[in-house]
């Protein structure tokens, strides 16, 4: 019973601390716009990444021949 003397002001700070932040929200703008990024996280960004072909370095290879070789390594 006499917890409830400490319990009972401390609920009610607690409580009007959180109308206070409540109402700080409300007017610095926080809940003004809720549907924008409630829609962003579903579509991808604007920049789409464009595949560059390869390089004429990257498709050559100097080491490689193209003949066929059989098991042998006969041509």
């Amino acid at each position: 019973m006499e917890s409830l003397y400490f319990l009972v002001p401390c609920a009610l700070i607690f409580i009007g601390v959180a109308i206070k932040v409540l109402f700080w929200a409300i007017n610095n703008g926080q809940y003004d716009n809720l549907d924008t990024e409630a829609h962003r996280i579903l579509f991808d960004a604007d920049e789409t990444k464009k595949v560059q072909p390869p390089t004429a370095a990257e498709t050559s290879d100097d080491t490689s021949d193209n003949t066929f070789h059989n098991k042998n390594g006969r041509t």
